[in-house]
């Protein structure tokens, strides 16, 4: 009977009856705030991600406050208020939840953004990640904001319609003018993602461009040559090159010497001595095994190939000057000539 009485007073004094829900609506809100701490919490800290801990940490506060908001727009209709007065408020209080839930979507988006920068930096030595990370949660940042600009402004009787158009031709006209400069960014982007070029990776784009790569940044790549000297290759130039990567898909790479040997030589005899001195070379690995081939039976020589292969790039050079100068001492130690080229002049009397 007195539960009755009281409803009956709450909706008979509209006054009260908007202080009801206005309590109501504040007391839902302060409950989200106490499960998501107290309950979602302990259960998302359970998981190996970060991911979910952050999101519940950083929006509970915010989704509270949505519903006191929304508490209070209903809270104004039993008062009885001149209509365009409340419509004034309500697009006001509107306008207020939309910037909110345009804020968690920020939010959200730049805790995944975070997380997935993590994970690349872990992949990757680049630095790319501190110019390329900050650049997608500005662009992030704007994009959402512009979203929920969109949906208030008809609130305020502003036709987004016009303001699209204007919006696509002055983007069209910026895209034209930053057409280089945007083509070096996203050539930046595609390079870090593909992980086609890393920073130490030893390149060659021409024969004018080899080295060793220092620095992939947003606009251009870095390449230190053999001789010391500092390349800069715009990197929309070089993701639509063609780039041959020594250290990639894995850090050994082959050596190749080729020599001849005199008509007469024996070429068992050729191919195991040349083995047998390819396999005392430091830094030259077991597998795959190195192989000598008679490639060819040339004017003048039996022309031999050595194949094998070193640990790293960095040793490759040293390794086939080392390997050359032994493949020739063992030759003229079992007495197998390396001829020089000739030629036989026959002349004929008439």
């Amino acid at each position: 009977m007195l539960h009755e009485q009281f409803i009956a007073v709450i909706q008979q004094n509209k006054y009260i009856y908007s202080l009801t829900l206005l309590i109501l609506f504040y007391a839902l809100s302060q409950f989200v705030v106490i499960v998501s701490r107290k309950i979602i919490l302990k259960l998302t800290r359970k998981t190996k991600t970060e991911v979910d801990d952050l999101v519940v940490r950083k929006t509970n506060k915010p989704v509270s406050i949505i519903l006191l908001l929304i508490g209070f727009r209903l809270a104004l209709f039993p008062l009885g208020i001149r209509q365009n007065i409340l419509d004034l408020i309500q697009n006001a209080i509107t306008s207020l939840i939309i910037i909110i839930i345009t804020y968690i979507a920020i939010v959200i988006f730049g805790i995944f953004i975070d997380n997935w920068a993590k994970k690349v930096a872990e992949r990757t030595k680049s630095l790319v990640d501190d110019q390329l990370i900050p650049l997608f949660h500005r662009f992030s940042r704007i994009f959402i904001s512009i979203i929920g600009l969109l949906f208030i402004l008809p609130l305020w009787g502003i036709q987004i319609g016009p303001l699209l158009t204007s919006l696509g031709i002055a983007g069209v006209a910026i895209a034209f003018a930053l057409q280089n400069t945007l083509g070096n960014i996203f050539g930046g982007m595609s390079i870090i993602l593909d992980k086609s070029v890393r920073v130490g990776d030893k390149i060659k784009l021409d024969n004018d461009t080899m080295g060793t790569v220092i620095d992939v940044g947003l606009r251009s790549t870095k390449i230190k040559t053999w001789d010391g000297e500092l390349i800069t290759v715009p990197n929309g130039k070089l993701a639509d090159t063609r780039i041959l990567n020594f250290v990639q898909p894995e850090p050994a790479v082959r050596v190749a010497i080729e020599f001849g040997v005199e008509y007469g030589s024996d070429a068992s005899k050729v191919r195991k001595v040349v083995l047998d001195t390819i396999r005392k070379i430091p830094g030259v690995i077991k597998e795959p095994a190195p192989k000598v081939l008679m490639t060819e039976m040339a004017d003048f020589a039996l022309k031999f190939k050595a194949l094998f292969w070193v640990e790293t790039f960095d040793i490759k050079f040293d390794t086939r000057a080392l390997a050359t100068e032994e493949i020739y001492n063992a030759l003229r130690r079992e007495g197998i000539t390396i001829p020089f080229p000739t030629r036989t002049v026959y002349l004929k009397k008439e």
